[in-house]
């Protein structure tokens, strides 16, 4: 029986969160994973590409978001930028499952990543969920001159600790939503970066593959669209596959997303945007981007 270990894997694929992906019961006393990549796990051939400015987003930005699963509505998501903290500009998922999900599987967690509000790199990333009634915390901390990852975790009455090294950009799965709506858009353009995801890292490349309309019950956007595969770094035969949407506007607002869980595909849309100063665009219109 495979069970999702991060309250994001419930829940939204937006690029980097393809990294979640189904992990063993047993995984969870695994924790002595190796340190560094397996040998055939190819090294990024670049950093990222520089961030375009200004930033497209701002403290206030609300995003609400339908989540889809086994060909239903499986429940909520939020993603909201806080306000700066201690140098840092936190920004804070939250989802949760519906009534008709829970049956399957019940869902309730946040998750908030601490970006550097210029760079967008994370320097803490926190994840409290609770799945089936059983808790599960964990606590992130990146340190950028050693490019360590140090992630500390709690599930029910164990608890454990991994320790690993990131190859040229490390992320988490939260912040790498908003460091992808600063990427320099472009087709073609190819992007290879480690994630934090389920306590494990994971090596994520992707490519702009063109630029295209999309009618979303929320509106009309002219939209890039971006695919990719996130391979465990210490186990490379598991991966996962990801396709996402962001608008290609001054907002930069991830639209759509599909990946996979454990159970199957799941989708995340956009069905509400609201920012400061500025009027709630709710979900009212037409749709024709199938899955």
């Amino acid at each position: 029986m495979t069970s999702m270990r991060s309250i994001l894997a419930a829940s939204l694929v937006l690029l980097a969160t393809a990294a979640q992906a189904q992990v063993p019961e047993g995984d969870v006393q695994d924790t002595t994973p190796p340190a560094t990549p397996a040998e055939n796990v190819p090294l990024c051939p670049n950093p990222l590409p520089q961030l375009r400015t200004p930033i497209a987003f701002m403290p206030g930005e609300l995003l609400e978001f339908d989540l889809d699963a086994l060909g239903a509505q499986a429940g909520k998501m939020t993603m909201k930028v806080q306000r700066p903290e201690n140098g840092s500009l936190p920004v804070e998922i939250e989802a949760k499952t519906n009534t008709f999900f829970s049956k399957v599987r019940r869902v309730n967690g946040l998750a908030v990543s601490y970006l550097h509000p210029r760079t967008l790199r994370p320097s803490r990333y926190t994840e409290d969920a609770t799945e089936n009634e059983v808790r599960r915390k964990v606590e992130v901390a990146f340190g950028a001159k050693d490019r360590s990852v140090k992630v500390d975790y709690v599930i029910g009455k164990k608890s454990g600790r991994y320790d690993y090294t990131y190859d040229k950009d490390g992320l988490d799965v939260a912040g790498a939503i908003y460091l992808l709506r600063q990427l320099p858009m472009k087709e073609g353009l190819t992007v290879c970066f480690d994630v934090v995801g389920i306590r494990r890292l994971w090596r994520m490349t992707g490519t702009v593959m063109k630029r295209e309309h999309v009618s979303l019950p929320i509106g009309e956007f002219d939209a890039w669209y971006l695919t990719g595969t996130a391979v465990r770094t210490d186990k490379p035969t598991v991966k996962r596959e990801v396709h996402v949407w962001i608008s290609d506007d001054a907002r930069r607002l991830p639209l759509v997303a599909v990946g996979t869980i454990d159970l199957g595909a799941v989708r995340a849309t956009l069905t509400s945007y609201s920012r400061p100063g500025e009027k709630t665009q709710r979900a009212q219109g037409k749709e024709d981007l199938k899955w």
